[in-house]
């Protein structure tokens, strides 16, 4: 059974083990598990059901991750996506007020439109578009941009109405114990200790009970009913003319934060051969095909989480350790409250929700990927100020699409006014343009 795991996954060619792809894709889980808790609250609030939305979330994260290690053979995890959940939540159904039927025949359309994309060589397009610097200046982004999200989750920066962010309550319960893991996970990283991301986040779980940051509250419990969700989506809703810009736009989100999070972690990954992306077809053809299972489960779309990094910095170079990702989202749904303990996170005195135990994975994987900063030629400013742009973007936008799209519109404009626009291709121009409608999409909403 070993041999036939190790030649259908080709460790041997990739340079990797069972053990160090089983670790890697617990480690992954780890860092995403939060999204269980994060995305069910989030798109709850449109009306949907909270236990059968934890159950899309879990079976659609599941069924996506395993498409993409089975027929891909990458390490790279899907999920509901942060932005596109926001998006989904605040602007189409609180702002709008469409309902989350409706809302969710857009994602299905979208998924559809996606997936037609990807039977083009539009696909490779796409992703070759995308200039070296961008490139590398994508993998840095995501780096800060998870680096972002794990000093938040750790309470280590909090709002400020006028620095827009300042210094947390380091003396808060939760804080500490972020601080707590964060170090114990350095001194075993410095010590080169195997899987010591995901022992960090064991350890600083266990160590947050007696604290009283982390509540456990027993292993098992049934799952709860996927009915009031699956298959609800009104497609016929969704078709109506005036709602064909919110299906432009969830697209355009999608199609972007896909090939954003590719070429990221294709980067960190060491995937990238010559400039490309091997099977990057397949990979966009999966993470369509995994927004289409999002929308039939009851969850916004499902897209490539940066959160795969974890697992890649942790050795995980096959589609093998997407396998145990996908299975503990499978097994999520039977461990709720063992879940819930890791990820479910830590209700502070001002009712803002903290992930102590798993913020310090991200603070430390953002960290290990700022390493691809030093691939930027910083002195040719014709490419060096759009990966900036790129770099700073992310994690202030809080989105892979937002960056990107100024970092080419930038690109772009260099070329132009610097008289270089010829040495750009044509393809460049047009995603900078189709960035521009985006932004003007986006105003009109």
């Amino acid at each position: 059974m070993t041999q036939i795991i190790q030649n259908f996954f080709h460790f041997k060619d990739l340079g990797t083990n069972i053990r160090t792809e089983t670790v890697a894709g617990l480690t992954t889980f780890m860092t995403m598990a939060y999204i269980i808790f994060v995305n069910s609250a989030m798109i709850s609030q449109t009306g949907m059901d909270l236990g059968s939305a934890m159950m899309a979330t879990c079976i659609s994260s599941a069924i996506a991750t395993l498409l993409m290690g089975l027929w891909v053979n990458y390490p790279i995890a899907l999920a509901p996506g942060m932005g596109e959940n926001a998006f989904f939540t605040y602007t189409v159904c609180l702002t709008m007020g469409i309902s989350w039927q409706v809302a969710l025949g857009c994602v299905f359309i979208q998924g559809i439109l996606f997936i037609l994309l990807t039977l083009t060589r539009a696909r490779q397009a796409l992703f070759d578009a995308i200039p070296v610097s961008l490139r590398h200046g994508i993998a840095c982004g995501i780096g800060l941009l998870i680096t972002f999200v794990g000093l938040i989750d750790s309470g280590l920066i909090v709002s400020h109405p006028a620095t827009f962010v300042t210094l947390g309550d380091i003396l808060n319960p939760a804080t500490l114990l972020a601080l707590f893991g964060l170090m114990l996970t350095g001194v075993l990283l410095v010590k080169k200790v195997r899987g010591a991301i995901l022992w960090g986040i064991l350890i600083t779980a266990v160590m947050g009970i007696p604290f009283g940051v982390v509540r456990y509250e027993g292993l098992v419990s049934l799952p709860p009913s996927m009915a009031p969700t699956f298959m609800k989506m009104d497609i016929l809703g969704a078709m109506k003319l005036g709602l064909v810009s919110i299906v432009f736009v969830f697209l355009f989100m999608s199609v972007f934060d896909t090939v954003g999070t590719l070429a990221g972690i294709g980067e960190v990954g060491g995937f990238i051969k010559d400039g490309r992306l091997p099977r990057v077809g397949k990979a966009m053809f999966a993470d369509a095909v995994s927004t289409c299972v999002g929308a039939v489960c009851g969850t916004p779309t499902v897209t490539s989480y940066i959160e795969s990094a974890s697992g890649i910095t942790a050795g995980g170079r096959s589609g093998f350790a997407n396998v145990i990702t996908g299975l503990l989202f499978v097994a999520a749904i039977f461990f709720y409250p063992l879940i819930k303990m890791i990820g479910g996170g830590f209700r502070t005195e001002t009712d803002f929700l903290l992930h102590p135990v798993t913020a310090p994975a991200l603070i430390l994987v953002g960290c290990m990927i700022m390493e691809t900063v030093s691939k930027i030629e910083w002195k040719n400013y014709e490419e060096s100020i759009p990966a900036f742009m790129v770099i700073i973007m992310m994690p202030l936008t809080f989105s892979i699409a937002t960056a990107i799209a100024l970092g080419f519109i930038s690109y772009c404009a260099l070329k132009l006014l610097t008289g270089k626009g010829r040495e750009v291709p044509w393809f460049v121009y047009l995603l900078s343009g189709l960035f521009i409608l985006r932004f003007i999409y986006l105003k009109a909403l």
